[in-house]
């Protein structure tokens, strides 16, 4: 693990001993403003902004620490027109003054979970999370060669699960597709969020050629697009196409 990533670590330490004043009214505002753009101005994003926000996109919480995902600035002006056109060259990609791709990569999760031993190892962390990190996550995430462990994991889940409760997924890939998207979902809020409260905006995008994506990108077959995100300053005049429509919050809120 790098010397900036144990930095980041005992810096996020520091923070939950000291919980620091939070105006709400200001959260609610980010919240409430952040709203999905389709034109851009041709304003430049400050270098600082962006470096904060993917900073603030890889702390959002994700399943076991391991951090199975991928952010990708788009620069290469080559790879940033094919990346327009591989989403659809819609307005909220080509009027973007920033692109970035975020990916799922379940496939990396036994190199972070290395990674994570490594730190434990190094900063004599408790031996209950040591334990986690060399036996139980092994345990959950691996599959196996065609995916046969998986299997015996399911009927195993499925006996136990007759007795007593137990986490029933993941046991195979698709589980783990599904696991890793979570993650990077979370991730892409935070992004976004960020983005807003420093004054500009973002569009996430789902609607793209997502083979074309990783090909542009060189990713393996493994690898799970989750969304491209537009980013830059809102045109005021057609930026928002709309008003924000939400259905009546008894339809998804149920209090049980």
């Amino acid at each position: 693990m790098s010397s900036n990533n144990i930095i980041q670590s005992s810096q996020n330490k520091k923070h939950n001993n000291h919980l620091p004043k939070i105006n709400y009214k200001e959260f609610e505002k980010v919240i409430k403003s952040r709203r999905s753009i389709r034109f851009f101005t041709k304003e430049v994003i400050p270098k600082i902004v962006i470096k904060n926000s993917l900073n603030n996109a890889l702390l959002a919480p994700n399943s076991s620490n391991l951090q199975v995902w991928e952010i990708y600035w788009v620069k290469n002006l080559n790879k940033k027109k094919k990346l327009i056109e591989a989403c659809l060259s819609q307005p909220a990609a080509s009027t973007a003054k920033e692109l970035f791709v975020f990916v799922a990569r379940p496939d990396n999760w036994k190199r972070n979970n290395k990674l994570m031993l490594d730190h434990i190892k190094k900063n004599n962390l408790n031996s209950k999370l040591f334990n986690y990190y060399s036996k139980i996550t092994k345990i959950v995430y691996s599959q196996g060669f065609l995916n046969l462990f998986g299997y015996i994991k399911k009927i195993l889940v499925i006996i136990i699960g007759l007795f007593r409760v137990i986490p029933r997924e993941p046991t195979s890939f698709s589980d783990m597709k599904i696991w890793s998207q979570k993650s990077i979902a979370l991730a892409c809020q935070n992004f976004m969020l960020s983005m807003r409260a420093y004054g500009y905006d973002t569009c996430p995008m789902e609607g793209m050629d997502s083979l074309k994506v990783k090909k542009i990108l060189n990713l393996p077959s493994r690898a799970q697009i989750s969304m491209v995100i537009g980013a830059g300053r809102r045109d005021k005049k057609k930026g928002v196409t709309g008003d924000q429509i939400r259905f009546d919050n008894n339809l998804f809120i149920k209090i049980v």
